[in-house]
């Protein structure tokens, strides 16, 4: 009888540990991603996956393949952790996913290049067209898919750096990068760039992060309440090329000045702007004074009440609605990439800056260095 209830003591308490450790898993939804599945070589470089986490819980992973934030955890106003950054559960899923962008870090240029070309200093470009007549977010190997050279620093910074050679993608000179990722102690993720390059040449970096507030593959994010702090926006083209104009977003679907859900004023049959981009694809002009991190928009999940701020050193902010999800990748918790279940708001200098010379400067002088920083501040809106 002795052993027998010894051995029932053992097995509750293997019982009870298992249920522990479950209820663990279901806490952190991060839990469920397999770092061997990230493990692999690519261009004879090592990948593999980062975790940055707090003292509050909060938990950031990333892989060094493109630079990618593949989730990102933090509580709801009930206390439970959320993902709310959508991402892929391998490489090998990534690397055959239809969205090229999940997460990843964008150069040498990001947004559109008007046909693909560009002069500096007397000398023609030409960067492969990847978006119908244009180039989108540095040509055909833009930084999504290439293999960064990662250093965790500590539990809560990762720091990527990675080597553009001249003649990458067709852009001039050397350029080398820097991007440090930090988890702060409030919920917040850092993301500080810095760069310099051996000749001119242009350069605009940001993380393409696909955000979903209420969690991954938890629906439409047209309830989203959105406030962006721009009295402009760069309007464009059939092909998403701006005009050159900023337009007032007075009286017009992109004024977000006061909190105002996604979907409300979302009519591509009324408005051009909207039909040209199927929803909202646009850049904002930050009502910024100039380089300094600055507080310029916020964002709140319907469901969930999490909150994001973003500040940052950037002139522009890109607002695009998911118009181009299709259901054709499946997502790390096994749900599909549905139309308009997660957005983005990338951080950078404005579209097509190289042929628009009112535009802010993305050239990249020589020896020069260059940073920028931007940060999404999470916390539970009351």
């Amino acid at each position: 009888m002795k052993y027998l209830f010894i051995g029932l003591s053992l097995s509750l308490l293997m019982a009870c540990a298992s249920k522990k450790e479950s209820k663990e898993k279901i806490k952190n939804p991060l839990s469920q991603l397999v770092p061997s599945n990230f493990q692999t070589n690519v261009d004879g470089k090592a990948t593999q996956l980062y975790f940055l986490r707090n003292k509050k819980g909060a938990e950031v992973a990333i892989t060094n393949y493109g630079g990618r934030i593949v989730g990102l955890t933090v509580p709801n106003q009930s206390g439970e952790l959320i993902d709310v950054v959508i991402g892929m559960k391998s490489i090998e899923a990534y690397q055959q996913s239809t969205e090229p962008y999940f997460g990843a870090l964008i150069g040498r240029v990001g947004n559109r290049i008007a046909k693909g070309s560009f002069t500096l200093d007397g000398q023609a470009y030409q960067i492969y067209l990847n978006n119908g007549p244009n180039s989108l977010h540095g040509g055909k190997k833009g930084f999504q898919y290439v293999v960064w050279d990662g250093v965790q620093t500590d539990d809560s910074t990762l720091k990527l750096s990675y080597l553009s050679q001249d003649g990458e993608e067709n852009y001039p000179g050397n350029l080398q990068v820097e991007v440090v990722y930090h988890l702060n102690e409030n919920n917040g993720l850092e993301i500080g760039y810095s760069w310099q390059a051996d000749e001119r040449t242009v350069a605009n970096l940001t993380n393409h992060a696909f955000f979903n507030l209420n969690g991954e593959g938890s629906g439409s994010i047209l309830d989203h309440n959105l406030t962006i702090n721009a009295d402009y926006y760069t309007p464009v083209d059939a092909t998403l090329i701006p005009t050159g104009e900023l337009a007032s977003v007075e009286g017009t679907p992109f004024d977000f000045r006061k909190a105002t859900t996604i979907g409300e004023r979302l009519d591509t049959t009324i408005n051009e702007q909207l039909k040209f981009g199927q929803g909202y694809d646009h850049n904002y002009v930050l009502n910024k004074a100039g380089e300094e991190l600055e507080w310029v928009a916020k964002i709140v999940g319907d469901k969930s009440g999490i909150a994001m701020d973003i500040f940052t050193t950037e002139p522009g902010l890109q607002f695009y609605s998911g118009n181009f999800m299709q259901s054709k990748n499946t997502l790390k918790n096994g749900v599909k990439d549905k139309f308009r279940t997660a957005f983005c708001l990338e951080t950078q200098h404005f579209p097509d800056a190289p042929n628009q010379p009112d535009f802010p400067s993305i050239v990249v002088e020589p020896e020069m260095v260059y940073s920028s920083k931007t940060i999404y501040q999470f916390s539970v809106n009351k």
